[in-house]
């Protein structure tokens, strides 16, 4: 998979931007607040259309305007294809070659982004929501079609929440208990089947950075106990039943409490909690390794290095670690997009064919004198 071209307009703070990225490496360098973010959320959309960062799909859109809209086109296989999205008044629409989406599988059609930013590393010591937030975007790199399963969970789960705090009668929300509890196994099933691909290549690639003492990745789903049926139909009917048990305390609180939205990641060191005992420094390396796991993950899954976006997360690494994930991108062959302040921090990355880009106050500009010597 390969990036020929990126169209950006009015994205974020971004006005207006046409660049061939390079096969290899392209390094967007500027200082804080200039647009470089803005960049790698763009392509994020464009690759996964979900905002990288955003809550809303209106903050996309840059101050004054009314639509924003991202286009790529990509080398898939031997063939070209174009795919490209726009916002407007909060809404959103895909295109693939000109014409609207029919399908999401038929818009990603092979298309595969794994981003690191400098939200990531808090993720250790995060709470429970950012950990979900953190593996569903895993989930999503391997199984596209999840976006779909996840939307249709959160559109039951909206359902029955709203009709919990309109204190509806118990039998109108038992209406939405087998569509949450569907929907729900399916997320479950699939970030399952995420950790177990991903679980074992995160805990040799920590080893490989740190010494750190018997890590472990793992899933807690909250109020199904330790011991809840593997099958997704088993996982249908454990979330029903739990579902059923717990009404009357939905009731009460006005919410759902059972289900994928209340479960958490489990990083663990020496079988203790990271988030209560991991050091900063170990925590990076957690983080660090689970991302360079689901690089070989993607590779491993679709024969091909999925394209990278890493958003200044080298000045935020201690330089040992820098070094490897520095090292880890040249080695993967990737296609790789960064951000950076000080270009000599992904100089390792960088190759004779990097392209160097300048970003100020939202514009975007070629500029080779950026590259450090020791690359040239």
């Amino acid at each position: 998979m390969l990036l020929e071209q990126l169209q950006i307009a009015d994205f974020r703070n971004l006005h207006a931007v046409n660049v061939r990225p390079s096969p290899h490496a392209t390094v967007v360098v500027g200082a804080n607040g200039q647009g470089k973010t803005s960049l790698l959320e763009a392509v994020y959309f464009l690759c996964t259309l979900r905002p990288l960062r955003a809550n809303r799909l209106s903050e996309l859109v840059r101050f004054g305007t009314e639509q924003a809209t991202v286009a790529g086109r990509f080398t898939l296989g031997g063939a070209e294809r174009e795919i490209s999205v726009q916002v407007a008044a909060g809404l959103r629409q895909a295109f693939v070659d000109g014409k609207k989406a029919a399908k999401l599988e038929d818009y990603f059609g092979g298309v595969s982004v794994v981003a690191f930013t400098p939200d990531d590393l808090a993720v250790v010591k995060g709470g429970p929501e950012v950990r979900r937030a953190f593996l569903d975007r895993a989930v999503f790199n391997r199984f596209p079609a999840y976006l779909r399963e996840h939307r249709a969970y959160q559109r039951a789960l909206k359902s029955r929440n709203r009709l919990l705090k309109e204190h509806a009668p118990a039998s109108y929300v038992e209406a939405y208990d087998e569509a949450v509890a569907r929907t729900g196994a399916r997320v479950l099933v699939r970030r399952r089947e995420l950790l177990d691909e991903l679980g074992p290549r995160a805990v040799s690639a920590v080893r490989a950075i740190s010494q750190l003492p018997d890590v472990g990745v793992g899933y807690t789903a909250l109020h199904l106990g330790a011991h809840h049926p593997q099958t997704e139909e088993g996982l249908e009917q454990a979330l029903l039943h739990a579902l059923v048990e717990r009404l009357d305390r939905d009731r009460d609180r006005g919410f759902t409490s059972v289900g994928p939205h209340a479960d958490d990641l489990q990083l663990t060191l020496g079988g203790r909690s990271a988030r209560a005992y991991a050091s900063q420094g170990q925590g990076r390396a957690l983080v660090l390794g689970w991302k360079i796991a689901e690089i070989e993950n993607v590779r491993a899954a679709f024969g091909r290095p999925p394209l990278l976006l890493l958003d200044d997360v080298s000045s935020e690494l201690d330089p040992e670690r820098n070094a490897f994930l520095m090292h880890t991108v040249a080695e993967s062959r990737a296609q790789v997009l960064l951000t950076t302040t000080d270009a000599s921090l992904v100089a390792r990355a960088a190759g004779p064919d990097t392209l160097w880009l300048r970003v100020e106050a939202g514009e975007i500009s070629e500029d080779a004198r950026l590259r450090p010597a020791r690359t040239a």
